[in-house]
């Protein structure tokens, strides 16, 4: 029988060395998951937009199997850009977003604790953030123009884990129904 679920993958998926029709299924939603809550609503900063995608990304990091989850962090926020109008950030994003993700799922070491996870979830905000001046600095070859979204991308990472912080509850209590 298949499980329906998509929120709480089956176990059996953690460690799967072949991709099955689940696995790619749920990937698949997941990634549009991550593409919606990137793509809508959208935010105006300088070089980008501030969106809630991050929150998706946290919560997927937590309630996936790893593989699934980094793909799905990967292709939802390359998609949210290249539709978005903004092909140059691709690349940028598919490595920030991984490590961003890699950040949220190492420290939180499998267990979820609240203060933990604030600060898994805040530390890699700040790598967001300064994987996205950085880029935007090379980009735009122009410091200034790469320090100018810096204010913007670090509140989009407190919303963001706010955001994740206060579904996550919410999320663990419809697992368990």
């Amino acid at each position: 029988m298949v499980n329906t679920n998509i929120i709480h993958a089956p176990k059996d998926l953690s460690h799967q060395t072949k991709w099955t029709t689940q696995s790619i299924c749920l990937t698949a939603v997941m990634t549009a998951l991550v593409f919606l809550t990137t793509f809508v609503p959208r935010i105006p900063i300088p070089l980008g937009y501030a969106h809630l995608g991050d929150a998706a990304i946290f919560l997927l990091v937590l309630l996936l199997p790893k593989r699934p989850a980094f793909l799905a962090v990967c292709l939802g926020s390359a998609l949210s850009d290249l539709l978005g109008g903004f092909p140059l950030w691709i690349l940028p994003t598919i490595l920030i977003k991984f490590v961003m993700a890699w950040i949220a799922w190492k420290l939180n070491g499998g267990a979820v604790n609240l203060l933990r996870t604030a600060a898994a979830f805040l530390l890699a905000s700040l790598w967001m953030t300064v994987g996205y001046t950085a880029f935007g600095a090379l980009l735009y070859n122009s410091l200034s123009a790469g320090l100018a979204s810096a204010p913007g991308l670090f509140l989009e990472g407190i919303v963001n884990t706010a955001a994740a912080l206060l579904l996550l509850p919410v999320i663990k209590r419809a697992r368990q129904n």
